[in-house]
């Protein structure tokens, strides 16, 4: 066996491993690198097909490879609880709010979340308040029954975008980096939702 075939062997293997890998940023990987291999062992026996199929792929490959890697660092920018929402406003509608307006109380259906784009809102159940680039409604969607866990007012005038659950859930499947920071937020969210809820009942036993 010459070096040209070694070179056409090690192609042939790399092919197969990126074929039996499960996680897809090696796959690309190793896809790029059983295609570089092909392709010189084409160029070397002459073989245009070989060269151009391959050639073909490089750039399919790169692009699936690139999008992997821009997944992982919205996906960690959005774990880490970075990721500015404002892109959702072609997702839902804007509605306007007055000082002292009730948005919804606790125990009424809920098939709706709140991105606050102006002014302050007030859960008074727990004490947090919402502001600007924050969203809230969002535990509706997981409680049983779809209803509010909470109450929400609107203690300084402002303006929020409403976006319907079936869109969320859209959005959930569809795009990672929300996936994740919906994640976050409602965690974060039933834990200052206890942590509330303890206060205020120290604050009865007292």
């Amino acid at each position: 066996m010459n070096w040209i075939e070694a070179i056409g062997y090690l192609g042939t293997a790399l092919t197969i491993s990126a074929s039996a890998m499960s996680t897809m940023i090696p796959l690309r990987i190793i896809s790029l690198c059983a295609s570089c291999a092909v392709i010189t062992y084409g160029v070397m026996i002459g073989s245009i097909p070989v060269v151009l199929t391959e050639c073909i792929q490089i750039p399919f490959n790169a692009y699936r490879l690139w999008e992997m890697i821009k997944l992982v660092r919205d996906t960690e920018t959005a774990a880490a609880g970075n990721l500015s929402l404002e892109w959702l406003a072609p997702f839902g509608s804007k509605r306007r709010f007055g000082t002292g307006e009730t948005v919804f109380r606790k125990g009424d259906p809920a098939d709706e979340l709140y991105y606050v784009e102006s002014g302050v809102f007030l859960i008074p159940e727990v004490g947090i308040e919402i502001k600007r680039g924050g969203i809230v409604g969002e535990l509706g969607l997981l409680s049983p029954g779809n209803t509010r866990t909470a109450s929400l007012v609107c203690m300084q005038a402002g303006r929020a975008l409403r976006i319907s659950y079936s869109e969320v859930k859209q959005l959930y499947y569809q795009n990672p980096e929300f996936g994740f920071y919906f994640l976050k937020l409602t965690s974060e969210r039933l834990f200052n939702s206890v942590n509330g809820s303890e206060r205020v009942a120290a604050g009865d036993a007292l």
